[in-house]
C-alpha cells in the first residue's frame, strides 16, 4: 500500500512539473521572456506595453502598442485589442503592472493573455 501511495505521489509531482514555460494565473498565463520572443516570431500577437507614455517613449519592444495599466477598461482595451481571442503578450518595466493588467484584461473577457514580466530584463531588441 505504501508503495502504491508513493508511486501515485511521484506521478503527481511529475505531472505538476509538466507544462513547459507557462504558469496559469487568474485568467492569464505567465511565460518566460524567451517564450514570449518565440511567440512574437512565430505567430500573430499583440505586444502590449502597460507602462506610462513617457516610459514607452524612452524605449519599447518593436511592434508594441501602449495601453497604460491605469487606463484599462472595456473601451480602451477594445480600441487596442478588438478581438477578445487575440493572443496578447503583456509587459511593463519590472513585472508588477503587467500582472495587474493581465488580470484586468482576463476579467474583461480576453482569453489568450500571456504576461512575461518587465522590459528591464528583456534581453532582445528595443526601439
Amino acid at each position: 500500500m505504501k508503495r502504491l501511495l508513493c508511486g501515485f505521489m511521484a506521478v503527481l509531482l511529475l505531472c505538476s512539473g509538466c507544462g513547459g514555460n507557462t504558469v496559469k494565473q487568474s485568467g492569464y498565463q505567465q511565460i518566460t521572456q524567451e517564450k514570449a520572443k518565440q511567440m512574437m516570431e512565430q505567430q500573430d500577437v499583440v505586444i502590449l506595453d502597460v507602462r506610462e507614455k513617457d516610459e514607452y517613449d524612452s524605449g519599447h519592444i518593436p511592434g508594441a502598442v501602449l495601453l497604460p495599466v491605469g487606463t484599462i477598461d472595456e473601451t480602451s482595451a477594445a480600441t487596442v485589442i478588438p478581438e477578445k481571442d487575440s493572443v496578447v503578450l503583456v509587459y511593463c518595466r519590472s513585472g508588477n503592472r503587467s500582472k495587474a493588467a493581465s488580470k484586468a484584461l482576463a476579467e474583461l473577457g480576453y482569453t489568450e493573455i500571456y504576461e512575461f514580466g518587465g522590459i528591464n530584463t528583456w534581453p532582445y531588441e528595443t526601439e
